[in-house]
């Protein structure tokens, strides 16, 4: 449910991150990507989450209230949100006109990326966690990844897809399992970060991570 711009919340004070509500706006109003706050995660423990699940398997890292449907673009809405909750994760809506990813854990994944440029493969934007790398992509209907995942002889299973109706958080977030970075930094100045298709990513991180002989974890 999207929050009520009059009903307002004790803004967060001592916790602010003036960076937080900077690239929010950046994502939502240059690059046209809806966002919307993340859950906290516990501070009785950081890698615990602040949703009322247990065992939460992204802890701080995604929609609790609002939900993801309301994930907006609106520079009023977002600025409002991170104005009352400055420390709150950014968590992008995948799908629709945003990008898409893929990720995988962080070992085999820092491997593949080393695989990939020495095969002149072109990549945008990676976002990088401690446990894991989520590779940028366009957008893609789950027929496309359906089609494409059928035609692959082998996937590992450790490979996650954030498509339409999905989220992903993104740089500079605080979560559970620690601080967001770009590995792979968006161009500055760039009207929306160029990202390649879900299928040559694909592709190329399977061909990558067979030919280095990394194996990628359940993770």
């Amino acid at each position: 449910m999207r929050e009520i711009l009059g009903r307002r919340r004790r803004p967060l004070r001592g916790d602010g991150r003036p960076e937080l509500i900077s690239a929010a706006l950046t994502f939502a109003t240059q690059w046209q990507w809806p966002v919307l706050p993340g859950v906290a995660a516990d501070p009785q423990g950081r890698d615990r989450c602040g949703c009322p699940d247990p065992e939460c398997t992204v802890p701080g890292a995604h929609p609790f209230d609002p939900g993801l449907l309301a994930a907006t673009t609106d520079e009023r809405m977002v600025r409002w949100w991170w104005t009352n909750r400055p420390a709150a994760p950014i968590i992008l809506a995948t799908g629709g006109k945003a990008p898409c990813a893929v990720s995988l854990p962080a070992l085999p994944a820092a491997h593949a990326l080393t695989a990939l440029d020495r095969m002149g493969m072109r990549l945008g934007p990676v976002v990088a966690s401690p446990t894991r790398w989520a590779i940028l992509v366009k957008p893609y209907s789950m027929e496309q990844l359906g089609e494409l995942l059928y035609a692959k002889d082998f996937v590992p299973g450790s490979l996650r897809f954030h498509g339409e109706g999905g989220y992903l958080a993104l740089p500079p977030s605080e979560t559970g399992q620690g601080p967001l970075s770009w590995q792979r930094a968006p161009l500055p100045g760039s009207a929306s970060p160029w990202v390649p298709d879900v299928e040559a990513v694909v592709d190329a991180v399977i061909e990558a991570l067979t030919r280095t002989g990394v194996s990628a974890p359940e993770l």
